[in-house]
């Protein structure tokens, strides 16, 4: 009455590693609305007018700037995020950035290693941040 099951090779599935999308796969998900280039120093190169508007600045003021200039206060480990991307060459997710009269606007990017060595990002806006957040950041307290 007891049966013993037996598993052999033929039973068991092969692991198969989940698909690893192709890059042009990858650079479809933000949309090119908002497009910066910065270099290894992270100081912008290219900036699309966009991007210049969303941020107020003009693009003569953002050309040779640093990206940090731009990121809210201690929402971001800058040197470490742009280390660990140099490894992976792609990243993406959520940015807090300041515009030039101090409110924030939380973006969502995508970036990734160009061959000429500079960071091309697309971003999207997912919230732009006006009053009481924009208070409480001054503050200097961690946001995200």
């Amino acid at each position: 009455m007891n049966q013993v099951l037996r598993v052999t090779n033929m039973d068991k599935k092969k692991y198969v590693p989940p698909r690893v999308p192709e890059r042009e796969d990858l650079l479809t998900h933000v949309a090119p609305t908002y497009t910066t280039v910065v270099n290894q120093e992270r100081k912008f190169v290219e900036v699309s007018d966009s991007f210049c508007t969303l941020v107020g600045y003009k693009t003569e003021e953002l050309i040779g700037r640093r990206f940090d200039h731009l990121t809210a206060l201690n929402t971001a480990d800058i040197p470490t995020t742009f280390h660990l991307f140099s490894k992976l060459g792609y990243m993406h997710g959520l940015w807090l950035l300041v515009h030039r009269t101090g409110y924030r606007i939380l973006i969502r990017y995508e970036s990734w290693l160009r061959p000429d060595a500079n960071i091309q990002s697309n971003i999207e806006v997912v919230q732009i941040i006006r009053h009481h957040l924009a208070a409480h950041l001054e503050r200097r307290q961690p946001f995200l």
